[in-house]
C-alpha cells in the first residue's frame, strides 16, 4: 500500500499519532515532500486542537484592557450587576453558588478553559530574532521543512511567511499549526495579513483567523471590524459566536443578543445559536428565557448535555427536586460520569424525599472526587444529609472533614457553629463564628449569628 495513501486513511480515521509517525517516514526519505509535510502538521494540529470558542470566565479583567465601561450600568444592561429574579415562582439566582468572576455554576464545565500557549502575557514577549539561513544547500523557503531528529518539527524561525501565505494549500494549515500548537500568535497573524493581501480581502476566513489574534493579544475592537467584515462576505455560525463573545467581553450583553439573533434568522434552530442565548440570559438573571432557550436547544439535540444538566439545576432551584431528578438522570444515562453529577443526584434523592438512593450517590461522588474542591461540597451536603436524619454529631463530622478539605469554606464555618451553639458549646460557636466572617465578609448569616451570640 502507499505510504501517503495510508497516511491519509490514518489521518481521516482520527489516528493522528499513528499518521504522523507514517509521515514522518516519508520526510525521511524525502525531506522536501510538501504533501506529507502539510499532513504531518494537520496531524499534529488535530491531535493538540482545542476549541478556543468557548471560554470561561469572559468577563475577567485584564491589565492591558484599555477598553472603559460605564461604571454604573442600567440594571439589566451588564454582566456585572446581580439583578435577582422577581418572579414569584422563581428563586432568586443569587442564591445560586457562583464563581470568583460571579457566573451562576450550571453543572457543565464548558471546554476550552485550560491555559494553552499564546495567551495575552505569552504574545507579548520578546520573541527571539530571526536566524539567517543559507541557501546553498536547500532552496530559500523550503529550509524550514527540514526538521532534526529529537527536534522542532517546523523551524519557525526560518520561514518564509511571504511564500507560504501566497500557497492556498499550506498556508491555512500552517496558520493552526502556529496558532494551536506553537502558540506563536505573532508570526500567526503575520501570516493571516499577508494571506489576507493576497487574496484580495475576499476569503473571510482570514478575516476570522485574524479576530482570533486580535483577541489573544486583547485587542477587542479590531477583532469586531473584522468578523463584521466577515459576515458581510459569508455568513456562518462561528462567527455569529464570535462577534458575541467579542461583545460578552466588552460587557455588552444586549449586543451580543441581537447579535445571535441575527445569527438566528439566517440558522434557524442552530443549536450552539439558542445554547449561547441561553447563557446570556442566564448571566443576565433572566431564568424564564434562559430555560426557554436551553428547552428549545433539547428539542433540537436531545444529546445536548449541557441543557440538560441547566434545565435539572433549575428545577432544582424552584423546588422540584423530582423533575430535577429526571434531567440528571438522563444525563447520567447518556454515558456521563463525575462526581459533580452524582453529587447533584444526590442531592435531588435527598430533597425528593429518596433517602435509600442518597448515601449511595454522595458514596459514588467521593469515589471519583480527584480535586479537594470538590470533595469538601460533597461532604458539606453529606452535612445535611446527616441533619435530616437528627445526627448533629455525625453532621459536626462531616463539616469538620470538609474543613480540612477547604479550609476556606466559609458555610461550613457557620453551619459548624449552629450546631456547637445548639449542643451548648458557646466559645467554640464564637470562634467558628469569626472564621466565617473572616472568610466571607459579606456573608449575612455568620455575621447575624455572630452578633445574636455575642448579645447573649
Amino acid at each position: 500500500m502507499d505510504r501517503m495513501y495510508e497516511a491519509i486513511s490514518l489521518f481521516r480515521r482520527k489516528k493522528y499519532d499513528e499518521c504522523i509517525e507514517k509521515c514522518t517516514e516519508i520526510l525521511d526519505s524525502n525531506p522536501l515532500d510538501q504533501a506529507a509535510w502539510c499532513l504531518k502538521m494537520r496531524a499534529i494540529t488535530q491531535r493538540v486542537y482545542v476549541d478556543d470558542i468557548e471560554t470561561e470566565d469572559a468577563l475577567e479583567s485584564d491589565i492591558f484592557d484599555t477598553n472603559i465601561v460605564a461604571t454604573a450600568p442600567r440594571p439589566g444592561t451588564s454582566l456585572k450587576t446581580s439583578v435577582a429574579s422577581t418572579s414569584s415562582n422563581n428563586l432568586p439566582f443569587s442564591a445560586r453558588p457562583r464563581t470568583s468572576t460571579g457566573r451562576p455554576l450550571t453543572g457543565i464545565v464548558r471546554p476550552g478553559t485550560q491555559k494553552r500557549p499564546g495567551s495575552t502575557l505569552e504574545s507579548l514577549k520578546t520573541s527571539r530574532p530571526l536566524t539567517s539561513q543559507s541557501s546553498r544547500a536547500i532552496r530559500i523557503g523550503t529550509a524550514a521543512m527540514l526538521s532534526q531528529k529529537d527536534g522542532p518539527f517546523i523551524q519557525v524561525s526560518r520561514l518564509n511567511i511571504s511564500k507560504y501565505a501566497r500557497d492556498p494549500c499550506l498556508s491555512k494549515p500552517l496558520f493552526e499549526y502556529l496558532f494551536y500548537c506553537e502558540g506563536d500568535v505573532r508570526n500567526a497573524m503575520e501570516l493571516a495579513v499577508l494571506a489576507t493581501q493576497y487574496c484580495e480581502f475576499k476569503d473571510w476566513w482570514w478575516k476570522v483567523q485574524l479576530a482570533k489574534c486580535y483577541v489573544v493579544l486583547s485587542l477587542p475592537r479590531e477583532a469586531e471590524e473584522q468578523l463584521r467584515s466577515a459576515l458581510k462576505q459569508q455568513n456562518h455560525v462561528e462567527t455569529f459566536i464570535r462577534l458575541s463573545r467579542i461583545y460578552t467581553r466588552l460587557d455588552q450583553p444586549l449586543a451580543a443578543l441581537d447579535v445571535c439573533k441575527t445569527g438566528l434568522e439566517v440558522f434557524p434552530n442552530d443549536v450552539t445559536l439558542l445554547v449561547e442565548m441561553a447563557r446570556l440570559n442566564e448571566n443576565l438573571e433572566n431564568s424564564s428565557m434562559s430555560i426557554r432557550f436551553y428547552r428549545s436547544a433539547v428539542i433540537e439535540d436531545a444529546m445536548n448535555t449541557e441543557s440538560i444538566a441547566c434545565i435539572g439545576m433549575y428545577h432544582f432551584y424552584n423546588n422540584q427536586p423530582e423533575l430535577a431528578l429526571r434531567y440528571y438522570r438522563r444525563v447520567l444515562a447518556m454515558g456521563a460520569h463525575s462526581a459533580e453529577l452524582y453529587n447533584n443526584l444526590g442531592l435531588c434523592c435527598l430533597y425528593s424525599q429518596q433517602l435509600d438512593l442518597t448515601l449511595s450517590c454522595f458514596q459514588r461522588a467521593l469515589d471519583l472526587a480527584i480535586d479537594p474542591l470538590i470533595k469538601a461540597e460533597v461532604w458539606y451536603n453529606l452535612a445535611h444529609t446527616a441533619l435530616a436524619a437528627g445526627d448533629l454529631e455525625l453532621a459536626i463530622l462531616c463539616l469538620n472533614i470538609c474543613i480540612n478539605a477547604d479550609p476556606t469554606h466559609a458555610p461550613a464555618f457557620n453551619n459548624l457553629a449552629v450546631l456547637h451553639q445548639k449542643t451548648g458549646r458557646k466559645d467554640l460557636a464564637k470562634v467558628y463564628f469569626q472564621s466565617a466572617k473572616n472568610l466571607q465578609e459579606d456573608m449575612e448569616e455568620a455575621n447575624a449569628n455572630l452578633e445574636i451570640l455575642l448579645k447573649k
